[in-house]
């Protein structure tokens, strides 16, 4: 990767003899905001802890700016974290805690003031010099961590939750402001978080982890539109997962049919073979629910199980005629269908996504399912 700033090769860590790490790569370029995601102990804040410093891997290479940290301790690499406790120093003023490191580093006195009124102006917290920690609210104390991890102008900023403790309007407002930060800095951050929404409204590139290794790397609009897994799909964005066994192929369109219905998905550039098995991930705003439709028209049969709002969407959820659940919220908010009606469930045959089946027993189940 062209101006690359940080470099993973094949990290391996394991903690008494469980394996956390799997053999992770990552390429990092100057100036990208990449995020890190996945569920509690798949292995991300580990990873950020190696390019840190703050541990060492069982085997792989972290590269920064091209130099190998081996053995290279966390004060001596162009590295800064903020932590989703913020660990600011509640004795000291805004001021003094954001300019800590450079009296550490005896940065002269003039230098040292005006640095910190820079990093103060970039978080928009002009006025707030003489505060303490006590006196600012959680979104302020989050801009002084911040402040006071970018003062050092590092090479990388790592960003291990650092929202979490945040209501869900502040958090909204800071994914902005952050972003915003970002970019005008110009620093690569590596963000850690569990909040799908969250990375995709913020990223560059967003790679989703699980049991110690990247499933998928991409950017936002690819990782969300075209999943590579069935874990992927569910993880990002919730998707419907439907196993099937492929019928007619005529071209790239490819049919099918199961117990649940008859449907069709573009093989986009998938190969498949008539009576080979397929899983799909079809997204609950690309389908509709509909009842009256003929028995000729291609889709999955069930039963309207629930109603629910979520947002500006109506999510219906459907029991299918052979077992498994489908939510769909395409249809409008004036929707007429009940719970008990049945409904035949469509889609664009470009809405339905190929992906990889997962090892059998896996946590899709049999039929289609919606996490």
């Amino acid at each position: 990767m062209a101006g690359s700033i940080l470099r993973l090769e094949n990290i391996k860590k394991g903690f008494g003899g469980v394996d956390v790490l799997n053999g992770v790569s990552l390429e990092v370029a100057q100036g990208e905001f990449v995020t890190l995601l996945g569920s509690s102990g798949c292995g991300k804040t580990t990873t950020l802890r190696i390019i840190a410093g703050l541990e060492q891997p069982d085997s792989g290479r972290v590269l920064l700016g091209g130099a190998d940290m081996a053995g290279v301790p966390p004060e001596r690499r162009d590295v800064n974290t903020v932590f989703q406790s913020y660990a600011l120093f509640p004795h000291m003023t805004v001021e003094q805690n954001v300019g800590y490191a450079l009296k550490v580093r005896r940065v002269p006195k003039p230098e040292l003031a005006q640095r910190v009124r820079e990093a103060l102006a970039l978080v928009q917290l002009e006025g707030f010099e003489k505060r303490k920690p006590s006196q600012l609210s959680g979104g302020q104390r989050q801009r002084v961590a911040i402040a006071r991890a970018v003062i050092n102008r590092p090479k990388l900023l790592l960003l291990d939750e650092p929202l979490g403790a945040l209501d869900l309007q502040l958090r909204r407002q800071m994914q902005q402001e952050l972003k915003r930060l970002q970019k005008k800095l110009g620093i690569s951050f590596i963000y850690i978080t569990h909040d799908q929404e969250e990375a995709l409204n913020m990223s560059d590139r967003v790679a989703v982890m699980k049991d110690g290794l990247f499933q998928q790397i991409g950017p936002p609009e690819e990782v969300y539109s075209r999943p590579r897994t069935s874990y992927v799909a569910r993880f990002v964005g919730a998707a419907n997962i439907l196993h099937c066994n492929v019928g007619q192929v005529e071209g790239e369109l490819v049919r099918f049919a199961n117990a649940q219905g008859s449907g069709a998905f573009l093989a986009q550039g998938h190969s498949f073979q008539p009576g080979e098995p397929a899983t799909l991930a079809i997204r609950g705003e690309q389908a509709q629910a509909v009842k009256g439709l003929d028995r000729s028209v291609p889709g999955l049969l069930g039963v309207v199980k629930e109603k629910s709002f979520a947002g500006g969407l109506l999510r219906v959820t459907l029991e299918l005629a052979g077992g498994g659940e489908f939510v769909c919220s395409r249809q409008g908010l004036d929707s007429d269908l009940a719970p008990g009606d049945q409904a035949k469930i469509v889609w664009e045959p470009e809405h339905a996504w190929p992906v990889d089946l997962e090892p059998a027993g896996g946590p899709e189940g049999e039929g289609a399912e919606a996490l």
